[in-house]
């Protein structure tokens, strides 16, 4: 029977990127998974890997030294490609894979076992990889346990997406936001491009919250959410770092331009009045600082100290207005 999913590459790989793990610091929960991978299954090689569109990452490795490896030798570009689990027991044999550097060279592998990481979608983001380096036949027991255990690796995906998404606003919470920024700062500086970060917050929040309730107050900022989903780029990122505060990440956008980003947001912002049952409507307005993305900068804190000074200046220049990093 056709499956639509396994044959639409892009739409793979647009889901792989929702998750936001590409790239990301070593987690203990698929730590532990390739640990026990390697135990139980008696192999010397076991990794969660993440098929992109031109490489295989692995958020977690054991017996690997390699961080990624190219797409095109890999055995998880077979595994993803089929909802049963792919199975080499001698690599040396196999046409597809004999004489490639995986096999021919470190790490030198002769078996494989791998089970594909469904997202809820149904796509098949990456795989778990049990390898062996001399040929081995993987029982059905075998199988059934590393199917097991990549249960868990994409239970993990999805618990991991979900702390990373503020439950009101829909937003990255200030953990996702950070993961996003020190990706951005790593991608900027290796290509030269600019960057810059935009402060959000909002004006008077506290009194509406004593005027109105929190109801209201969650109102409001659920409200000034979707004004940025529909004001923002794609390749934008939107944050909410706390209570009323919330930061915008612009790609490939040069101060000057970010300016014109806030202003624009900012605006729509004051444009929109939130209306309460009863037909109270609260005026919203957001004071809003930018930083570019400066040389000196070598971590996301460095940044957004950078950005926060400009948002207080805004505050303390009346409020409802931007103000930009010199």
């Amino acid at each position: 029977m056709f499956d639509a999913l396994l044959h639409d590459d892009e739409a793979r790989i647009a889901a792989l990127h929702r998750l936001s793990v590409l790239d990301t610091a070593v987690e203990e929960p698929f730590e532990k998974i390739v640990t026990l991978v390697r135990t139980v299954l008696s192999v010397p090689i076991a990794t969660v890997t993440l098929v992109d569109r031109d490489r295989q990452w692995f958020k977690a490795k054991r017996g690997v030294d390699a961080d990624q490896t190219p797409r095109s030798v890999s055995f998880c570009t077979h595994t993803i490609q089929q909802r049963a689990p792919f199975v080499v027991e001698n690599a040396d044999l196999d046409p597809r894979f004999a004489g490639t550097a995986l096999v021919a060279g470190p790490p030198y592998v002769k078996s494989y076992a791998g089970i594909p990481l469904r997202t809820p979608e149904g796509y098949n983001v990456g795989a778990l990889c049990a390898m062996d380096t001399r040929p081995r036949h993987f029982s059905p027991a075998d199988l059934a346990i590393l199917s097991n255990f990549a249960n868990i690796v994409c239970d993990e995906l999805e618990l991991r997406l979900i702390a990373q998404v503020d439950h009101l606003t829909g937003a990255l919470t200030r953990r996702g936001f950070v993961a996003q920024a020190e990706r951005e700062i790593a991608r900027a500086r290796r290509y030269g491009r600019p960057s810059s970060l935009v402060m959000l917050d909002l004006d008077h929040f506290k009194s509406v919250n004593d005027t109105y309730g929190h109801p209201a107050g969650d109102r409001v900022l659920n409200h000034v959410a979707k004004i940025a989903g529909g004001a923002l780029r794609p390749s934008d990122v939107f944050g909410r770092l706390g209570g009323e505060e919330f930061a915008i990440l612009l790609p490939e956008t040069a101060a000057s331009d970010a300016v014109v980003v806030a202003e624009r947001l900012r605006g729509a912002i004051a444009q929109s009045p939130v209306v309460l049952d009863g037909d109270i409507a609260i005026d919203v307005t957001a004071s809003m600082g930018v930083a570019a993305l400066g040389p000196e900068m070598t971590s996301f804190p460095q940044w957004l100290e950078r950005a926060d000074t400009m948002l207080y200046a805004a505050k303390a220049g009346g409020r409802n207005c931007t103000r930009m990093a010199a």
